[in-house]
């Protein structure tokens, strides 16, 4: 690889070094990995953010206060198509004029939308934490909710569907992780 600098606005100057090409052959090395106490740090807090569907399940499923409240921000047609049980209702662009009369500031958060390809949980998220909220959201959405095989309700009652065995471990509610 060549470099070429100008010299004076009038060009009349030009140096040309030439530099070796330090490509790591693997494209998952291009960027070095972060040290041990970067990543701790990093997945700590990642992990402050973002609860997973089959804990919130697991949760939901204890009996008991889970100690959090679920929320679907989506439109009232999704919420109708399917919701998690017990969730509460709230579009996000409803967030800042109802979130005080739905949701206890003391109480923990848990939002969700449609599913990985859609930030609306994260745009919940926010919109609850700028109100004084503490406020995780969901990874997976309703979307993982469903394929995981946990029961959901629709305008129509409840319905489960098997779980995608792509999403959940067969025969089995532990995946290991």
């Amino acid at each position: 690889m060549t470099v070429t600098t100008a010299g004076s606005a009038a060009g009349t100057a030009t140096d040309s070094v030439a530099t070796p090409e330090a490509v790591p052959a693997n494209p998952v090395l291009r960027v070095a990995p972060a040290s041990p106490a970067a990543a701790a740090a990093y997945f700590g807090a990642s992990l402050a953010f973002h609860a997973d569907v089959s804990d919130v399940a697991a949760a939901l499923s204890a009996g008991g206060d889970p100690g959090f409240v679920v929320l679907d921000s989506r439109s009232t047609a999704s919420w109708d198509q399917g919701h998690v049980p017990g969730a509460v209702h709230l579009p996000t662009a409803l967030i800042p004029e109802q979130a005080g009369q739905l949701l206890d500031r003391s109480v923990p958060v848990v939002t969700y939308c449609w599913g990985p390809g859609c930030n609306g949980g994260t745009r919940a998220a926010l919109a609850l934490a700028e109100l004084g909220y503490q406020v995780k959201e969901m990874l997976g959405g309703f979307e993982y909710w469903a394929r995981e095989g946990f029961e959901f309700e629709t305008w129509q009652g409840r319905e489960r569907r098997a779980a995608d065995p792509l999403t959940s471990p067969v025969d089995t509610d532990d995946c290991g992780c």
